[in-house]
């Protein structure tokens, strides 16, 4: 390693620099406007101005959100039209649901009624065979009477009248049978 003196480090030209700080400044200063003077010297040469361009992008973007949500609205006004109409369909099926479970809830209650009708009926049936079986052989049991030969002598009555009124009463006698 080689050590330096005092005298070989004040020679160098760092050393300079930090010696004159308004130098530095000044330079510095210097390649900054001569810097924003090619920016503007090249944005004029150019014609093209980056801010009328973004302003052009940012109205046409905000035209195209603009566009997307009245689209946006419509589509959900539509599907809230389709949800109405089905919630009212659907209610006129619960209706008419309802209506059918009413009508097979009757029906069955009246299906309920004609079957225990029909097995009262059925036991009625039973009792009058049962009747019948019992009559028919009590009948069966006693021994059969005979007939009688004489029959009742009839008083014989003559009764005269006209022939208009005997019609009548024949007639009458005919209405009363």
């Amino acid at each position: 390693m080689v050590e330096m003196t005092p005298n070989q480090t004040e020679r160098r030209p760092v050393r300079l620099l930090g010696q004159q700080p308004i130098m530095v400044a000044a330079a510095a200063l210097a390649v900054v406007i001569i810097g924003i003077g090619g920016i503007f010297a090249w944005r004029s040469y150019s014609g093209v101005v980056p801010e009328s361009d973004r302003l052009t992008a940012s109205r046409l973007t905000q035209a195209r959100v603009a566009q997307a949500s009245e689209q946006l609205v419509e589509k959900t006004k539509g599907l809230e039209a389709t949800q109405q109409q089905s919630i009212d369909q659907l209610q006129v099926v619960q209706d008419q649901l309802l209506t059918v479970q009413r009508l097979l809830a009757a029906q069955q209650s009246e299906t309920k009624k004609l079957n225990e009708q029909i097995g009262n009926i059925g036991g009625s049936l039973d009792s009058l065979r049962q009747s019948f079986a019992t009559a028919s052989a009590a009948e069966a049991e006693q021994p059969a009477a005979r007939p009688s030969t004489r029959r009742p002598r009839a008083r014989a009555t003559v009764v005269r009248a006209k022939p208009k009124a005997v019609a009548a009463t024949q007639r009458k006698r005919g209405a009363r049978s």
